[in-house]
């Protein structure tokens, strides 16, 4: 399987504009990625994860404008963007009603990170689309920890980024779309944190 450095960046957009599935380094994980405004790129993304249908994936975006694009974002969740993205921490929020149905399974909320890094956001905006984003792994397995461990459990991807991860902890996930906001998995970020920057 084609690995690609960080200068190949160009290469592998046009690997996901083409309805490709690549892996590819995260701020915490190694991620398996396919665009989101293909329902083609969709399809093949489940089948190199055999992800279940009723899993959507979570979506990611190089900065506040493509999130806004996708999702709707009210003060409350803007405070929240500025002050913690880039960074560990997915969003659940309402969907545009404007969204292809296949992009979340016809629900109402998406699950939105921001790109980890500059290569990512890079990779983003040249495949002018906000991208799924997985972990890399066969669904329900653990994380795959290298390049050679995604080639055998992956071997379906049209291609890798090569890169280093900080195993660190999996994201926060905050649902934005309760009253209050609640968190679904405990990452980095603490509520607290995010409760006393919603206080100013």
């Amino acid at each position: 399987m084609k690995r690609y450095t960080e200068n190949e960046i160009k290469k592998l957009a046009d690997i996901l504009k083409k309805d490709g599935v690549i892996s590819v380094p995260t701020d915490t994980v190694y991620g398996i990625c396919a665009r989101i405004n293909s329902i083609k790129a969709y399809n093949n993304l489940i089948s190199a994860k055999h992800r279940p249908l009723n899993k959507p994936f979570p979506i990611m975006c190089a900065d506040e404008e493509q999130i806004k694009s996708i999702a709707i974002v009210d003060k409350k969740i803007e405070k929240i963007i500025h002050t913690f993205m880039p960074g560990p921490i997915t969003l659940i929020l309402l969907k545009k009603p404007e969204l292809p149905e296949y992009v979340n399974n016809g629900g109402k909320t998406i699950a939105v990170r921001m790109a980890s890094s500059k290569t990512l956001e890079e990779l983003i905006r040249e495949t002018e689309s906000p991208i799924f984003m997985t972990s890399a792994n066969q669904s329900g397995e653990e994380v795959c920890a290298s390049l050679d461990e995604i080639e055998k459990t992956c071997p379906t991807l049209d291609g890798m980024l090569e890169g280093n991860v900080s195993f660190g902890k999996g994201s926060t996930i905050v649902d934005c779309t309760s009253e209050p906001i609640e968190i679904l998995r405990q990452g980095p970020i603490t509520i607290e944190q995010i409760v006393k920057v919603l206080k100013h």
